[in-house]
């Protein structure tokens, strides 16, 4: 293999031993039969930037991956690590791992802007649970959203974490569609987003998430969505009561390398960083899954009160509005997605 040219997720598959055919999570995550310890030599530096604040499960995942990396090239790797946005916002980070500049970053459906199929990575009621995600990320689905992902954006996926389910919160308890008739609430400007509680019989509007506090402080809006992490963070439970357990989007998003920065690196650091992305995401996900039942915990402390919706009757509502929004390029993904049992 020649170590100067870009390095695509097949050819790393090979390269660490792994069948072409073997899907996206499946060839990232496993099939490696041992570790792979490499040789000492001269220190590369390499840069991980990320959006999260240092106590965020992606900043710890992050700081294994950075341990890892460098114990399985006994040092002869350094991930140096930048939380909250010191190295730029999210599109700044994509960006500059095309350009060279950042090696690594946490990123998900914001890659639609070059990639459509990653508008899959958070669809409303696409993903039915955990169990459902892996089997998704890891199957078919996952595999050519991450190869779309890696040959229209040159970012390789190298592994992937689970994030919080978004849930919508009010002044009111909400249980069915029905009671959703011109509820005024927030939404992040994501046109599917709009679309999915437009079908619901909301009226969501655009907006900052700086302002949504105060629009609920003010009655301007009467609900947002969001998952509890942000709930918690942004002080909702100061001017919301209920959070109805709507669950709406379950969705997940990549650690991802530059395509030719990984092509440069010998082919014993490729491997080991694929195993250190492995080793993040699993304790990723034991951090996740301890950090959602604190979240609630913290939640009914503050005040607020969990409600059991009928996540069905919001699925079945919504879908129509869900696939009209998508296009017919990525139409074929979705249908995928939801048929994976």
């Amino acid at each position: 293999m020649n170590s100067k040219t870009p390095i695509s997720r097949r050819t790393l598959a090979k390269s660490i031993g792994l069948g072409a055919g073997i899907a996206a999570g499946a060839t990232l995550l496993g099939g490696i039969a041992a570790p792979a310890i490499v040789r000492a030599q001269a220190k590369t530096t390499l840069k991980l930037g990320h959006l999260a604040n240092e106590e965020n499960v992606w900043h710890k995942a992050s700081l294994v991956f950075a341990e890892e990396v460098a114990k399985r090239t006994n040092g002869a790797v350094e991930v140096k690590v930048f939380p909250n946005e010191q190295l730029g916002k999210e599109t700044d980070l994509i960006k500059g791992i095309q350009l060279g500049t950042i090696d690594f970053t946490i990123t998900g459906e914001s890659l639609q802007n070059w990639a459509p199929a990653a508008a899959l990575l958070a669809v409303p009621y696409g993903i039915r649970d955990l169990d459902h995600l892996d089997k998704v990320v890891t199957g078919e689905p996952g595999r050519k959203i991450a190869e779309s992902i890696e040959q229209k954006t040159q970012l390789v996926p190298l592994t992937y974490f689970a994030r919080g389910p978004r849930n919508l919160t009010s002044k009111r308890p909400i249980k069915s569609p029905d009671e959703l008739n011109g509820l005024k609430m927030r939404v992040p400007n994501v046109p599917l987003f709009v679309s999915f509680w437009q079908g619901l019989g909301a009226k969501p509007t655009p907006m900052a998430f700086s302002e949504v506090f105060t629009g609920l402080q003010n009655d301007t809006i009467e609900a947002q969505e969001n998952p509890l992490a942000l709930i918690k963070s942004a002080s909702f439970y100061e001017v919301q009561k209920y959070v109805n357990q709507t669950e709406h989007v379950i969705s997940w998003i990549y650690l991802v390398g530059g395509s030719k920065r990984m092509g440069r690196l010998p082919a014993e650091q490729r491997t080991a960083i694929m195993e250190a992305a492995k080793a993040a995401q699993a304790a990723e996900r034991k951090l996740f899954i301890e950090d959602e039942a604190k979240l609630a915990a913290d939640l009914k402390a503050k005040g607020m009160e969990f409600v059991t919706v009928d996540k069905a009757a919001f699925a079945e509502k919504g879908r129509a509005a869900v696939v009209a929004a998508l296009s017919p390029e990525i139409k074929p993904i979705y249908d995928e997605i939801l048929a994976v049992k």
